[in-house]
């Protein structure tokens, strides 16, 4: 059996003819935001802007519509002046739940790119080939050290046909060894490749 070592969404390819080219967007956390955030979750879209015009965004949760997977923050004093720098310890993947002042994100927001995530091991009778074109939802937890991406894991309890789902999975990732030296097939712990079934930029949306 895989580890139980979840690392939230991780992009695979473009789900277009064209390569992917790894593209992201900026997005603001505003500072009385009050969730922590880490590599490999989702977040989505709240109202307002900073003065620059970037927009807002917060941690994605439940079923709701998702604008794409964090996968960076901006170093605080890019532009500062200073020969020495400032120390950045590389151990920090994540953002604090209190925060002293905004974060800037990086996020891949394409709704057409292929992810892969990893199943919560919990419903044994659903990790099987027969849900390899269902739906999924997620669930968003902290990572289990500080140096470790998201938390974020596949619900196997609601692989199903429903239409508001997040997620489309579309079978196993075609990866040879999974963390553990266990193969990747189905069952607890697996990685699954999943497409958006659910995105903000997806057809026409409602505003906020």
């Amino acid at each position: 059996m895989a580890l139980n070592r979840p690392f939230g969404l991780a992009i695979l390819r473009s789900g277009q003819a064209d390569a992917f080219n790894a593209q992201v967007t900026k997005y603001r956390v505003p500072q009385a935001d009050a969730s922590a955030y880490y590599i490999g979750d989702h977040v989505r879209q709240i109202a307002g802007a900073d003065a620059s015009g970037i927009p807002n965004v917060q941690k994605g949760t439940g079923t709701l519509l998702q604008r794409g997977v964090l996968v960076g923050v901006e170093n605080p004093t890019v532009g500062g002046v200073s020969i020495q720098g400032t120390v950045i310890d590389s151990t920090i993947t994540g953002i604090p739940a209190t925060k002293t002042r905004d974060y800037y994100v990086y996020v891949v927001d394409d709704p057409g790119v292929v992810m892969m995530m990893q199943d919560d091991g919990i419903t044994g009778a659903n990790l099987v080939a027969a849900s390899a074109n269902l739906n999924s939802s997620t669930t968003i937890t902290a990572p289990a050290l500080g140096y470790q991406y998201s938390g974020n894991v596949l619900l196997s309890s609601s692989f199903a046909t429903t239409v508001g789902l997040q997620l489309k999975l579309v079978g196993l990732a075609q990866i040879p060894v999974l963390a553990g030296g266990s193969p990747n097939a189905f069952g607890a712990f697996a990685t699954w490749v999943c497409r958006w079934n659910q995105h903000e930029l997806m057809g026409n949306q409602v505003g906020i």
